[in-house]
């Protein structure tokens, strides 16, 4: 049952108002000329230690970069001498290992304090011998961590047809990307020595034990690639370099990236150098010129974005602004309309190998990224685009919402790249121990779906109706929804709930009562809410966390959606009010966003802000009805 509750007190609706005032001139003034918003995306410092190692892999390494990217790399390190992948979190062997690398290139001698503390810990967690694969692929470009001990990868894996098992479009496009440069790297076994050794970083570590089942077969396959590695079929092997080349060519974005996300970009670089591109050539200087915009210099020093998300950030700002007040004709929201038409990506992409008859029609989440729109950013611009009073807008949500739709799974779920990309199998295999390599259907990406559909009066259709019939089921046993590209069950909880009562499901029904009650049950005793990125690995850590503004509002905007207006409210638009920033923002140093889970996250600097914006303009709204 909904909670009732008086109408909030003036005091606590002045606070309200004056807060979001606030935050919404604050967004408008970070607006660009060109009409979009973009925040920073910080991650973690492998993104600087592999950029220096690409940098010095490629002879192009700049002194003043590195000492700069050093200087940052360094402020990142804790008192215990060790790196995390997140604010707070717990030492990371593989991220520790590639700082300290690129630190010992930038010349920290190994006797120095810091470097004789990180280099402890990795003996003491195992050595590189317990490293991701990845790390030790870098090691190995160096001469540092011998081939033969890496799993194979063979280029050959081009051939299979996309219905072979382990064909590369069984992996998620951010796999996929990043496998076919790995495959030609892994098989010209390329070795361009460091000037210096890291026997200070080796240690014993642990054998792991091998589980029966697919496991043994795949290490059992792994052998026999191993055989096949050391005398190829030379035609065969030539002809597959070849092929995998061309494809990553084709894949290059106008601003040099690959899919404008760093790993996939860094191995193509390398791959297409082995083949025979010097760093002079067009393609090469693409990729090398288009870092630069990735590249952030400050008084911290120069740091690399990962990623980055103007399409998401300017999408979720115009939604906010529209929450807090703003006409849809206002010209903020016109010009941002304007911006976001002309990214709508028009052409053919990856996703068409699963779905080949789909005419195009999506977005994308970067200023370039055109072979891979995903479903998550084009249901966010549907959403936006049906609050602003834009001539153009029509014809776009129309094609929006046909690709969408067209990216259902066979289950009726939604995931974010590509549909129906869900073998198991590829989690399996020796070399994908970085993180999520395929792209099921998930409750925030379904939940969003659900909520655009919804807005254009879609919510009976068959497909709504089996998108909301996903996201019931797959509700967690504790009243939670699980959040794949968010931290973590605030933020699955925080998108369902406003999506399954758009959809019809009335606040009463049970599964809104125990999202309701699973918020209450995890609301923090300061009135906020946070989730520890640590929840992903450890179910002790889920609704347990410092409170965050994005956090937050992601909580009261599914309390807010069910219709609750009881202390629990009030007490997180008190917790919004009295720690907002006197600029109109909010700190947040927590991460709460998330790449893959367990393994690699993102502080989005604008979810501080436009989140809290939209909680306090729904807030209000609601408050005053």
């Amino acid at each position: 049952m909904t909670t009732t509750a008086e109408p909030a007190a003036p005091s606590t609706r002045e606070a309200a108002r004056k807060a979001l005032d606030a935050a919404r001139e604050h967004l408008l003034g970070l607006q660009s000329p060109e009409g979009w918003w973009k925040g920073e995306l910080q991650t973690n410092v492998t993104m600087d230690a592999e950029d220096l190692l690409l940098r010095e892999f490629l002879g192009v390494r700049d002194e003043d970069e590195t000492r700069e990217a050093a200087r940052w790399i360094r402020s990142q390190q804790r008192e215990d001498g060790t790196w995390a992948n997140f604010f707070g979190g717990p030492p990371d062997l593989s991220t520790t290992v590639e700082a300290y690398v690129a630190l010992r290139l930038a010349g920290d001698p190994p006797d120095a304090g810091h470097m004789r503390r990180a280099a402890a810990y990795v003996r003491d967690a195992g050595g590189l011998p317990a490293t991701r694969v990845f790390t030790r692929f870098w090691l190995a470009l160096f001469g540092r961590w011998p081939w033969d001990a890496l799993p194979v990868v063979p280029p050959e894996m081009i051939y299979l047809p996309s219905w072979f098992p382990l064909n590369v479009y069984d992996f998620g496009c951010w796999a996929r990307q990043t496998i076919v440069p790995l495959t030609v790297v892994a098989a010209l076994r390329p070795v361009r020595p460091l000037p210096f050794g890291i026997a200070e970083l080796h240690g014993q570590a642990v054998p792991r034990r091998r589980e029966g089942g697919w496991e043994e077969a795949l290490h059992a396959l792994d052998r026999a690639l191993r055989v096949y590695q050391r005398r190829p079929l030379k035609a065969v092997r030539r002809a597959a370099l070849r092929r995998a080349g061309e494809w990553i060519i084709a894949r290059q974005e106008p601003d040099g990236s690959w899919g404008g996300i760093q790993p996939p970009w860094v191995y193509s670089l390398i791959a297409l150098n082995l083949l025979g591109h010097d760093v002079d050539h067009p393609v090469m200087q693409r990729g090398l010129h288009g870092l630069e915009r990735f590249t952030i210099r400050d008084g911290s020093g120069r740091r690399m974005e990962a990623c980055q998300s103007p399409v998401w950030d300017t999408v979720l700002a115009m939604t906010a602004l529209a929450d807090a007040g703003l006409p849809p004709g206002h010209p903020a929201l016109e010009r941002a309309a304007d911006w976001v038409l002309g990214e709508e990506v028009k052409g053919p992409g990856d996703w068409q190998v699963r779905r080949p008859g789909l005419p195009p029609g999506g977005w994308s989440f970067e200023f370039d990224n055109d072979y891979y729109p995903d479903v998550d950013d084009t249901a966010e611009v549907v959403l936006a685009l049906g609050r602003v009073a834009h001539p153009g807008a029509g014809p776009a949500i129309e094609r929006g919402l046909r690709w969408m739709a067209g990216m259902v799974s066979r289950d009726g779920g939604f995931a974010a790249f590509d549909a129906d990309n869900t073998r198991e199998l590829c989690r399996r295999l020796p070399f994908c121990d970085f993180g999520e390599v395929i792209d099921p259907p998930s409750a925030d990406v379904t939940a969003h779906v659900v909520e655009a559909l919804c807005a254009q009066g879609m919510g009976d259709s068959l497909l709504c109706k089996r998108a909301v019939e996903w996201l019931l089921k797959a509700q967690e046993q504790d009243g939670s929804w699980f959040g794949r590209w968010g931290a973590n069950h605030v933020y699955g909880t925080g998108g369902v709930v406003p999506a399954l009562v758009a959809a019809g499901v009335r606040p009463d029904r049970p599964e809104i009562r125990r999202a309701v009650a699973w918020l209450e049950r995890h609301q923090r005793d300061d009135g906020g809410w946070g989730e520890d990125l640590r929840s992903y690995r450890d179910p002790a850590w889920i609704g347990r966390g410092a409170s965050t503004a994005s956090q937050t509002a992601w909580a009261l905007l599914a309390l807010l959606a069910a219709g609750e207006r009881g202390p629990a409210v009030e007490r997180g638009v008190g917790w919004l009010t009295e720690r907002q920033r006197p600029d109109g923002t909010w700190d947040e140093e927590h991460f709460t966003g998330t790449g893959f889970p367990g393994y690699f996250y993102i502080n989005y600097h604008l979810y501080r802000l436009v989140f809290p914006v939209s909680a306090l303009g729904r807030y209000l709204r609601e408050d005053a009805s």
